[in-house]
């Protein structure tokens, strides 16, 4: 069977996106051309690597397998190409990342400062929420994932970088807001908006709640922090996001943080990938970037 590098590259990329077009696009080829090479390929490997089932496609046990295994060599090749770069001085290569949606709110000061030091760096980046991050730390499509609650199913390697304090919000002007050590027994009465089930915040929040013998009243689940903030500062109800969520001064916002008994909870952002992964040179120079970080901080 033969098989070329462009010919994988293609096919990973329309694994990626179960579509010849957006396949083609991605790897800067007509789609007839996209067609000719998956057609070519699987021609090579003797049976067919996706179907179609209605209106979608889905790949086959052997595109499954081709994934799999074109996906190792062009990580083995990528890495090869940063080691003779980093023998021959330079240090350049790409750095794909996944992060959870919160994140993003500090994620790209420290890519910049990271590419600051090493400019020829490119970044691949993919902010989600936290289930779409674990599918890609299942199907190992990126070099590093960020999140607070790591998955607890998998083998991984953890590296913690960053505290996540989880706080409670209210409108700005809240009958309680400025009062000292609220018990968490007084927000029994009120009205509570959180982020959706399966989120990292929202997990976190409900170990602490419960722990604490607390079932906070739900008026609303939202999927971003910037919902949320903004149902709160709308008087809907009281929130519970990640600090780095929250503005230098969340008035600002419309927002206050109550201090409540119990709060803020006390939690880490993670670096994550799967044990046994070979990092890149750029993954292991991030990696040792974000412990600066976590030890200036």
């Amino acid at each position: 069977m033969n098989a070329t590098f462009r010919q994988l590259r293609l096919f990973l990329a329309f694994s990626e996106h179960l579509s010849v077009t957006a396949a083609a696009r991605a790897c800067h080829v007509t789609q007839p051309t996209a067609s000719m090479q998956l057609r070519e390929l699987a021609d090579g490997v003797g049976m067919p690597l996706y179907e179609q089932v209605g209106k979608r496609l889905y790949l086959t046990p052997a595109g499954e397998a081709l994934t799999r295994t074109a996906r190792a060599m062009m990580d083995e090749w990528a890495a090869f190409e940063q080691h003779m770069d980093g023998i021959k001085g330079m240090t350049r290569g790409r750095l794909r990342l996944s992060v959870v949606s919160t994140a993003k709110y500090f994620v790209p000061r420290l890519l910049g400062s990271f590419c600051a030091a090493l400019p020829d760096i490119d970044v691949a980046l993919e902010v989600l929420n936290r289930d779409g991050v674990v599918r890609r730390l299942r199907d190992n499509l990126d070099d590093l994932y960020i999140m607070s609650m790591p998955p607890e199913d998998l083998e991984l390697e953890r590296h913690a970088f960053l505290s996540n304090p989880l706080e409670i919000i209210a409108p700005a002007g809240h009958a309680l807001a400025g009062r000292r050590q609220l018990p968490l027994a007084e927000l029994a009465p009120m009205r509570f908006i959180l982020r959706e089930k399966g989120s990292g915040t929202r997990l976190v929040g409900d170990r602490h709640f419960a722990s604490l013998g607390f079932r906070p009243d739900i008026r609303m689940e939202l999927g971003g922090n910037e919902a949320i903030k903004q149902a709160v500062a709308a008087g809907l109800g009281l929130g519970v996001v990640s600090r780095h969520a929250l503005a230098a001064q969340p008035g600002d916002e419309g927002l206050a943080v109550l201090e409540v008994e119990g709060f803020p909870v006390q939690s880490n952002w993670w670096t994550l990938y799967r044990k046994g992964k070979k990092l890149t040179p750029v993954a292991a120079a991030f990696l040792a970037h974000l412990g600066h970080v976590g030890d200036k901080g």
